[in-house]
């Protein structure tokens, strides 16, 4: 491991430790009938003195109601609010817009259906699954995530000896294509400081959002590769892990070299992106057209397509990812 990530890890730790020490009256009120998890650069144990916050809460379900009562999820908000801001973390985007809570139902029932983009759904859970790190009540995150891999994995017992993860792998695609669609979903007639904040959205989605995407295709590949079939709980061990831990786990497993380029390619990311974002845009817009500056997000993409190659070889998994 890196110095840069080992730091950032180190860093993540110390402040969600510090969170949870302003969270008591959430975690009483939480119980054991929802968890807070947090996903974006503290769920990847990756944050910085710059980074905001990105979560979701999410609960256990008595019949189809949420078993937390909605004045007690009101609290748990006012109480992630204050203390975000007593630490000196940025609001939440869209004044909160985001801070969701959803019942392990709603993201089970929804998968696969048209009402799983309406109701965010499906990027709760994705983020869930690729991305997440438990803030409260860590024994209802567990509870959460079983299920939803239960649901991505409802034909293993027809298939177990062969098991493709096809379901969740054709998601986790889904995913990565919908950031990128979201991307590009913008007027050509943005001023050049909004122009300049979509190439720091861009270059920061082809190194995080495409590392969250692939470590996760990359690491069932190869469980896939040496086993022939991929059992539910390889899918929880994965999930266990941020993208850089997948990478290092797979750097382990295989020993090859494209794995260790994508970490120190990852860590200039990380070097290069240590600062505000109003600076980082000040930086873009002084570089005029963008010339020589953010060099590596071409050079992520190349590595994690080498990557992908190398472990997949002729399997029909690598075939279902490409094809």
């Amino acid at each position: 491991m890196g110095k840069i990530l080992d730091a950032r890890r180190r860093e993540t730790s110390s402040r969600i430790e510090a969170l949870r020490g302003l969270l008591q009256q959430a975690e009483t009120l939480a119980g054991s009938k929802a968890c807070v998890y947090l996903t974006g650069s503290f769920g990847r144990g990756e944050a910085s003195r710059y980074s905001d916050l990105d979560l979701f809460i999410a609960g256990k379900n008595e019949g189809n109601d949420r078993m937390l009562r909605p004045l007690d999820e009101i609290l748990i908000k006012a109480d992630l609010i204050e203390a975000t801001r007593k630490l000196g973390i940025p609001d939440f985007s869209g004044d909160g817009e985001y801070l969701q809570h959803y019942g392990v139902n709603e993201l089970v029932r929804t998968l696969g259906t048209p009402e799983d983009d309406v109701k965010n759904t499906f990027t709760a859970r994705l983020l869930l699954l690729l991305e997440s790190r438990p803030l409260l009540e860590r024994t209802v995150y567990q509870d959460v995530i079983e299920p939803v891999i239960a649901a991505y994995w409802r034909d293993y017992k027809d298939y177990k000896n062969e098991f493709v993860p096809a379901f969740l792998a054709n998601d986790i695609l889904r995913m990565w294509r919908t950031f990128c669609v979201n991307y590009e979903a913008r007027t050509a007639t943005d001023p050049p400081r909004k122009k300049a904040k979509r190439k720091l959205k861009n270059y920061k989605l082809k190194h995080s959002r495409l590392l969250t995407c692939y470590s996760a295709l990359l690491y069932l590949l190869v469980v896939f590769s040496k086993s022939k079939t991929v059992h539910p709980t390889d899918a929880l061990d994965m999930v266990k892990l941020t993208p850089t831990e997948r990478l290092e786990w797979i750097q382990k497993e295989t020993g090859l070299g494209k794995v260790e380029q994508l970490l120190d390619c990852y860590e200039r990311f990380l070097e290069e992106t240590n600062a505000s974002e109003d600076d980082l845009i000040d930086r873009i817009l002084a570089a005029q057209k963008d010339s020589g500056h953010f060099k590596t997000a071409n050079q992520m993409g190349d590595l994690l397509f080498e990557t992908l190659k190398g472990l997949g070889h002729d399997n029909r998994f690598y075939r279902l990812l490409v094809v």
